[in-house]
């Protein structure tokens, strides 16, 4: 603890950077400084300084504020609402440095009155303009012009149709963690909750006081997953995590892109096998099997977990025997694959390579749905110990927590939703 976690506004304003090691001499330290000063084919470093960000948009739309790595500017306007969100009061924000990954967050608000509507499918516009310096002394303006169209709010599929899912996890995650640090009395799992009830109940499609029908839309499919890791993710879940740690992922995830972002909040999980090539699988303990090899991305961490057979044949040196090339070449690819990923990125993840039933197995775990748990039928009822306790009756991985599962989760939100 060094205080990070009393200092993450002033690094945040004022656009500067947070490393998580155990060490200066770490080599997640020493990368992602070498990636902080990365330059460009014509010599300049791939950071910009001393950016204005100026939003403008037209009189039915009003800014409530901006979440990211900023400080306000007391620029005052006619669209500027009374709904702060974030950073608000303002149309304009400092940004003392930010690259090509950067990414803010605008909130809005239509205040447009019923007895002025505007024709459904009549466009409008919103323009971003940032005005910075590059390291070689050149000021330059760039401006985005967007159009979107009116909808009327009874017109569901209009809405549906222009969803984001992606962008929309990443805007809740953001005002989430602002909300929890800058609000003492905000419950916000359970806003999080009403939050997710109310979209189900408008935009889901199902029959009243019928759970069993309910459905979301396909735009809409995987949002009910986001917001289920989001409630599990660091960012609102501090008990397993020192203030400083917890400071530095809401900081990271304030000012990354919606994809980073995306596999902070819903790690991503891919399997290998002798069966074939490399393939995503569910973000669930059923995807552990003793024949294959995990490779677990949340960003600041990426886990290369082999399982029970796998890491037999490992320690009896199979991979070293000629014949067995095939299973040389199973070790080697989730690594190689892991240490791309590492290249990429600023800060640079921790690489944790551990073993199905390992004590450092419990980062992957800690990630997973918990469809099969030591309180459910699946791992097959009474259970003895030894490995039949960890395991299950069938050799499946359990996990041993007392989180809900993703299909609970689901269950609950399906019977709240369709209520009269």
């Amino acid at each position: 603890q060094v205080g990070l976690a009393e200092m993450k506004t002033a690094v945040d304003q004022t656009g500067g950077v947070m490393v998580l090691a155990e060490q200066f001499r770490a080599e997640t330290f020493r990368s992602s400084l070498r990636r902080l000063f990365r330059r460009d084919a014509s010599g300049a470093l791939e950071m910009y300084f001393n950016a204005t960000f100026s939003v403008f948009c037209v009189p039915q739309v009003m800014v409530c504020g901006g979440i990211g790595p900023m400080s306000a500017l007391a620029v005052k306007s006619k669209s500027i609402s009374e709904n702060e969100v974030g950073m608000g009061q303002t149309t304009s924000w400092r940004v003392c440095s930010l690259n090509g990954d950067t990414s803010i967050a605008v909130y809005y608000e239509i205040v447009n009155q019923h007895s002025n509507p505007i024709p459904a499918g009549t466009p409008f516009y919103l323009q971003f303009c940032v005005r910075y310096k590059r390291s070689n002394g050149e000021i330059r303006l760039r401006v985005m012009t967007v159009a979107r169209r009116w909808a009327e709010s009874s017109a569901a599929h209009d809405i549906v149709a222009g969803f984001d899912q992606e962008a929309t996890a990443l805007l809740m995650a953001r005002v989430s963690t602002f909300r929890v640090e800058h609000e003492e009395t905000f419950d916000l799992l359970r806003w999080l909750d009403r939050t997710l009830i109310r979209v189900g109940s408008k935009f889901g499609e199902y029959a009243k006081d019928a759970p069993e029908t309910f459905r979301m839309p396909g735009p809409f499919a995987i949002y009910p997953q986001f917001m289920f890791n989001l409630r599990r993710s660091q960012f609102l879940q501090t008990a397993n995590n020192t203030p400083d740690e917890t400071a530095f992922y809401r900081l990271v995830m304030g000012r990354e892109t919606v994809l980073n972002s995306l596999v902070m909040i819903q790690p991503t999980l891919t399997a290998y096998t002798f069966s074939g090539p490399p393939k995503p699988v569910l973000l669930d303990v059923a995807s552990i099997t003793p024949d294959s090899i995990l490779l677990l991305d949340t960003f600041f961490m990426i886990v290369v977990h082999a399982g029970s057979t796998v890491a037999e044949w490992r320690k009896a040196g199979y991979q070293d025997q000629p014949e067995h090339d095939a299973f040389r070449q199973l070790l080697a690819a989730p690594v190689a694959d892991a240490a791309r990923a590492m290249a990429e990125r600023c800060p640079t993840p921790r690489l944790v390579e551990c073993d199905q039933g390992g004590s450092q197995a419990r980062f992957l775990l800690a990630k997973l749905n918990p469809s099969a748990t030591h309180a459910t039928s699946d791992a097959g009822g009474g259970m003895g110990s030894g490995f039949d306790a960890q395991f299950g009756a069938q050799g499946a991985e359990i996990i041993f927590t007392d989180d809900i599962s993703m299909n609970v989760f689901m269950q609950h939100l399906a019977k709240l939703a369709v209520q009269s």
